[in-house]
């Protein structure tokens, strides 16, 4: 299996938003994609390609963050979801666009990307609680973690906001 990663564009808005409901027992995520996009909070989608059906088999989506450390608002964004179709899990499609995507969120000078998720899975990214910690949001806890990027370091100063863009808020709401 051979997959292409590239950003995402307004033709693969329904391909993405029909991979997000076939990932997730629930639509939630699809629903959060559709409410970034609408409020144009979206700073980065990449999608990942099966080179030989052209189906979208993954996508990443990264929204705009408001972090300040130290009184300073810091470039960052939030990493929520990551999906891959079910056949393709496995095979180092995820992995794929991670990466892809921290070199290009680097390379336009996000300083931090946060997610909420699975601490094994996330910690192979290199996402740490321990970044996260001591940021108020109302997603604090184990489970919450940031990733360092531009060489690691994170912002000097005391961590103060890390508020998500409003759509996180109605995640799960009726």
């Amino acid at each position: 299996m051979a997959i292409a990663i590239r950003p995402a564009g307004a033709a693969d808005v329904a391909a993405i938003d029909g991979l997000l409901r076939t990932s997730f027992a629930e639509p939630a995520e699809a629903d959060l994609v559709r409410e970034l996009c609408i409020a144009g909070d979206m700073v980065l989608t990449l999608v990942a390609d099966d080179e030989d059906s052209g189906a979208i088999v993954g996508a990443i989506v990264f929204s705009r963050m408001e972090v300040t450390v130290g009184g300073q608002a810091v470039p960052a964004v939030a990493l929520a979801p990551l999906a891959v179709a079910p056949a393709y899990r496995r095979q180092g499609v995820a992995d794929a666009l991670v990466h892809a995507a921290h070199e290009r969120l680097e390379s336009v000078g996000v300083v931090l990307s946060f997610v909420l998720g699975d601490p094994e899975f996330y910690g192979r990214f290199g996402y740490d609680p321990a970044v996260a910690r001591n940021f108020d949001s109302p997603y604090s806890g184990e489970y919450f973690m940031a990733l360092p990027l531009q060489g690691g370091l994170v912002p000097c100063g005391v961590r103060e906001a890390a508020r998500h863009a409003p759509a996180f808020s109605r995640l799960g709401a009726a």
